[in-house]
């Protein structure tokens, strides 16, 4: 904390044309496939890439059969890797598949209704912006999801714009949680070779940051980064390796929230990596909308091959009307958390996973474990 009693908090994002979360889409997109024809699959998907290259692997047991090479490409060809020069592409890249079936040792604490791994999850909601997410992170977010629109949708603006962008976001905070100002605002972006660093700076500014960022957040003393090492032509599995799994906390809550370490993408919903985080987050967000605490953080546990978690902790920070253990004794007695009724309540058979995979699982309306509708049954207690 400094001097004046406030304290800065970062978090940061990337896009869909980040390695890592190309490898996300992919292992999504897999899922969503297997799911449309074969709501029962089984399905853990991961997926390597680099130069050239995009290895699919995992364990998966269906019904239905895909067409990976192209499904694959598709996916590749909407992030917007469709030119020779970027050295991955969708037209020319090469595709292994070293997909096998699902082991028998965990189909059978599966089959029964039990989780499908050990594990612990967290889920979190507060009052920072209408989604009940943290701020940061959400403009963390809007800032490289405006650079794919202006790719995709407006080219003419920036048309030197390549698919691979970060950002990062710092918000001051006065020692009450009470956001300030933003302190710090880092966007890196992928672009063509022979243009003038000054212009991408300049038209970031104006069409990324001045959109996204409020006008009354913004002070001559925010400190404005773009492109800080001077050029990022080389960007997408060209530069940098991907991997599913690997961006979990820009998936999740920005570093505001404890993390239980299990990736999303690629899993279907008997994995409780998944079904139980974004159980948590539904609760969470709940226990926030319902207007009992300010913020929320849910912790579930489970154990390989038993349906009922092991432990519910809530930790609302004192913000709550409510003690914390009689929150976390309600949910208990008056919430389902068991494996297949989470499934069945937030109907997590369906393909709706691979918008997930870029820009955030959580703080978009029109998924399942967004809406607000378990407030009627958290306004009892």
């Amino acid at each position: 904390m400094s001097e004046n009693n406030t304290y800065l908090f970062t978090s940061e994002s990337v896009s869909e044309g980040h390695p890592d979360k190309i490898c996300d889409q992919v292992s999504d997109a897999v899922l969503d496939a297997m799911l449309k024809d074969d709501p029962n699959s089984r399905v853990a998907c991961e997926c390597y890439a680099t130069t050239g290259l995009i290895v699919v692997g995992g364990e998966i047991t269906t019904n239905t059969y895909i067409n990976l090479q192209e499904l694959v490409r598709g996916v590749i060809r909407d992030i917007g890797y469709d030119k020779d020069g970027y050295r991955f592409d969708a037209n020319s890249c090469a595709i292994i598949n070293v997909i096998n079936h699902q082991s028998p040792d965990i189909a059978m604490g599966v089959d029964t209704g039990g989780a499908g791994d050990q594990g612990m999850m967290f889920g979190f909601a507060c009052t920072e912006t209408p989604e009940l997410m943290p701020a940061p992170l959400m403009y963390a977010h809007r800032l490289v999801e405006k650079l794919a629109q202006i790719r995709k949708t407006n080219l003419a603006l920036m048309p030197y714009l390549r698919p691979d962008s970060k950002s990062q976001v710092t918000i001051e905070y006065s020692d009450a949680g009470e956001i300030l100002r933003i302190d710090t605002v880092v966007i890196s972006t992928q672009h063509d070779p022979d243009v003038a660093q000054e212009k991408i700076k300049q038209d970031i500014i104006i069409n990324v940051i001045n959109e996204v960022i409020p006008s009354n957040l913004r002070d001559d003393k925010t400190k404005i980064f773009v492109n800080p090492t001077g050029s990022f032509v080389i960007g997408g599995p060209h530069g940098d390796t991907g991997l599913t799994g690997r961006k979990i906390i820009v998936d999740t809550y920005g570093g505001r929230a404890p993390h239980g370490g299990g990736a999303f993408s690629g899993k279907d919903a008997t994995k409780v990596d998944r079904s139980a985080a974004y159980a948590a987050r539904h609760i969470a967000k709940n226990i926030v909308a319902a207007g009992i605490a300010k913020e929320c953080t849910l912790q579930l546990s489970y154990a390989i091959g038993i349906a009922e978690p092991v432990s519910i902790h809530i930790d609302t920070k004192g913000t709550s009307r409510v003690s914390d253990i009689a929150l976390s004794r309600f949910v208990k007695e008056n919430i389902d958390l068991r494996p297949q009724a989470i499934i069945e309540r937030l109907g997590m058979k369906r393909p709706i996973f691979r918008q997930t995979a870029s820009y955030g699982h959580f703080g978009k309306p029109n998924l399942p474990w967004e809406q607000n509708d378990l407030i009627e049954i958290f306004k009892k207690i």
